[in-house]
């Protein structure tokens, strides 16, 4: 049965945005799973979509606390749909990242990750493909904030689409 996809990462809550956009929360709403790559900053933010997401599978990055570090593992691995998917914050250096994540990450088929708040969408030569969303609330040099959508059925990951959000008021 196809499984909507929901992911995110860097929400810096509330150091970059006082709250989520109301489209990640209507995104969360219709999401089967909401990925997180970490760098909450808060717990309530963690708290909140655990109670709101049908499930939540998510990781720490760097700016989180002890709080959040004890909540969260550093790489989250999940199987949906016949698909292998691991999560980790950083990934380093955008050069080389294809390769370098393939031999990290051999026994897995869709890699998310956040850190730098840039989208990334690509697929190393063995397969694997590595996601970022961006971040739905600090774009840093982007031109929009963003979150990611994307589909698992069968086997396949499928409709993996860059969300853009509008600016915030």
């Amino acid at each position: 049965m196809p499984t909507r996809l929901l992911l995110l990462a860097d929400t810096h809550l509330p150091k970059r945005a006082k709250v989520l956009p109301d489209e990640v929360w209507r995104a969360v709403d219709s999401a089967d799973v909401v990925f997180h790559a970490g760098d909450w900053v808060d717990e309530a933010t963690l708290d909140a979509l655990s109670e709101r997401a049908a499930r939540l599978v998510g990781v720490w990055g760097n700016n989180d606390g002890a709080g959040l570090r004890a909540r969260l593992p550093e790489i989250a691995r999940v199987e949906l749909e016949g698909l292998r998917f691991a999560m980790i914050h950083e990934t380093g250096a955008r050069e080389r990242r294809e390769l370098r994540m393939e031999q990290a990450f051999p026994e897995t088929d869709v890699l998310v990750f956040g850190h730098s708040h840039i989208p990334w969408d690509s697929t190393a030569p063995g397969g694997l493909r590595l996601l970022n969303p961006g971040s739905p609330t600090d774009r840093r040099r982007q031109p929009v904030c963003t979150m990611m959508t994307a589909v698992a059925d069968d086997g396949v990951l499928r409709d993996v689409s860059l969300v853009p959000l509008p600016p915030r008021a």
